[in-house]
């Protein structure tokens, strides 16, 4: 049939002129060249007139993806490469040194074609499987690239192959020889499949995870995680890109299972001035005994004084003596616990640091609901103003190094 299509050809080119052979020639190619660009026209019109109301039209999404990354236009593209590869070498003789070229070129597009065209629905695979969300947690994007080397290297070998005239499946085979330089080569590819696979199986990294490296400078969101790079957007609008393989062989920590639990940690200190504690009378502690959060404790502790009194057991009198910094933790601990953006059922308690120079330390530890940012400071920062609100009320004083106003105050109280 491609015989009988061909010798049409060439006596359609035999009309315009007879008995010259190179202009026949040149008529035959012309030919060959517009049937072409006519079936590539003709493609495009069924795609965009037939095929695209279809797929619009269909309730399913792979056919969109196939369509938008131009994979079945890619696709009928060749068809007209094929028509160039079927009939324009026999414009020339066999043995004709431009029959040969025209041929091997015809090849090398059909490969790029082929190429082109895997590589779209490579592409379409990868938007189809990251729009499932049971496929989130694992290196599609990695997995793709992969394939997209590995094809891109047997697509080069191939077109080099077709342009020297040699067999690919030799050139496959002395690739062996050269092992060692490809390892090379493609070093950070493997290595970052490699560390994919890894990052993967172990559930440590995912798209949209929050993310701290102090080696490679990152603290941000994690956008992107691809077969060389994982890209991570700081939280002060800058990018680093980090190789799989380092966070792999290093270490990074990952506040995803924060975002996923029940809480974030918030950890305040304060500083007390030892000069200001001390021993609370009978009246200084019911003058608390009113106070919703510490009201009750009051009230016990008076009674187990009165009690420890009554029976004459003076030791235990001395033990219960309350101190305005135990009543002002006490405070604090059922402040928290009560306060609407903590977590009570985790740890939460305030307590006592080693005491240095400057003071008493008090650390407040606790788990705030909010775990945004900026909500999470705000927490933080409503139980800081509360606590260095409320500690004058107990008779307590913050220890804080003089400064220039202090010393200005010094100097017109005595001047």
């Amino acid at each position: 049939m491609l015989k009988s299509i061909e010798n049409s050809f060439h006596q359609i080119a035999g009309l315009f002129f007879p008995g010259t052979e190179v202009w026949h020639t040149i008529v035959y190619v012309v030919l060959i060249i517009l049937v072409a660009i006519v079936c590539d026209l003709v493609c495009k019109l069924l795609i965009n007139k037939l095929l695209l109301p279809v797929i619009r039209r269909t309730r399913f999404e792979w056919d969109d993806h196939l369509y938008d990354k131009q994979v079945v236009a890619r696709l009928a593209a060749l068809a007209p490469a094929f028509i160039l590869y079927a009939f324009l070498p026999s414009a020339f003789d066999v043995d004709n040194s431009w029959s040969v070229l025209i041929e091997r070129i015809c090849k090398v597009y059909i490969i790029a074609l082929i190429l082109r065209f895997l590589n779209g629905m490579l592409n379409a695979i990868h938007d189809i499987l990251s729009e499932k969300e049971e496929l989130r947690y694992y290196p599609v994007k990695g997995g793709i690239q992969t394939l997209q080397v590995i094809l891109f290297s047997i697509g080069f070998i191939s077109i080099i192959g077709t342009i020297i005239d040699e067999s690919p499946a030799r050139l496959f085979a002395g690739l062996g020889a050269s092992a060692a330089v490809l390892m090379l080569i493609f070093k950070d590819t493997i290595l970052g499949f490699v560390a994919g696979i890894q990052l993967s199986a172990n559930n440590m990294l995912h798209k949209g995870d929050w993310i701290t490296a102090p080696a490679h400078n990152a603290n941000g969101i994690v956008q992107d995680v691809t077969l060389n790079t994982v890209k991570v957007l700081n939280f002060d609008n800058t990018i680093t890109t980090i190789p799989p393989y380092a966070l792999v062989s290093g270490s990074f920590t990952n506040w995803r299972s924060m975002f996923e639990g029940g809480g974030r940690r918030i950890m305040r200190q304060i500083l007390l001035d030892v000069n200001s504690i001390e021993f609370l009378d009978k009246e200084r502690l019911r003058g608390f005994e009113h106070n919703h959060l510490i009201g009750e404790f009051v009230s016990q502790r008076l009674q187990a004084i009165s009690a420890a009194r009554a029976a004459d057991n003076l030791f235990q009198v001395e033990e219960l003596r309350v101190t305005n910094s135990l009543l002002f933790r006490v405070y604090l601990e059922n402040y928290i616990r009560q306060m609407g953006k903590s977590n009570p059922d985790m740890l939460y308690m305030v307590r006592y640091l080693p005491m240095a120079e400057k003071g008493l330390p008090v650390e407040l530890y606790l788990f705030s609901t909010e775990k945004t940012w900026k909500a999470y400071e705000g927490v933080a920062a409503d139980l800081m103003d509360h606590t260095l609100g409320i500690i004058k009320e107990f008779g307590l004083r913050l220890y804080q190094a003089p400064g220039s106003y202090d010393f200005q105050l010094f100097k017109e109280r005595f001047s």
